[in-house]
């Protein structure tokens, strides 16, 4: 216990204003990744909702190119 007397009063002050910024700035990056991955589960809809869109629009084609084939043939 007697080491601790010898500890100056700024060093103690420096290491609680280190831990206090460190816990802030933490804290502040877990917001950060949060609304990150709020975005990509976003994203995420979005993306599959384009695959079934551009599936569709292959089909569509496919489609289309099958009614002309059969209307030429006519």
């Amino acid at each position: 216990m007697d080491d601790w007397k010898r500890v100056p009063p700024a060093v103690v002050a420096a290491l609680i204003v280190q831990t206090a910024a460190g816990l802030i700035w933490a804290g502040g990056a877990a917001a950060r990744i949060g609304a990150l991955e709020a975005r990509m589960g976003e994203q995420r809809l979005v993306a599959e909702r384009l695959a079934r869109l551009e599936e569709q629009g292959v089909a569509t084609r496919a489609a289309v190119e099958r009614i002309e084939q059969r209307l030429e043939r006519r």
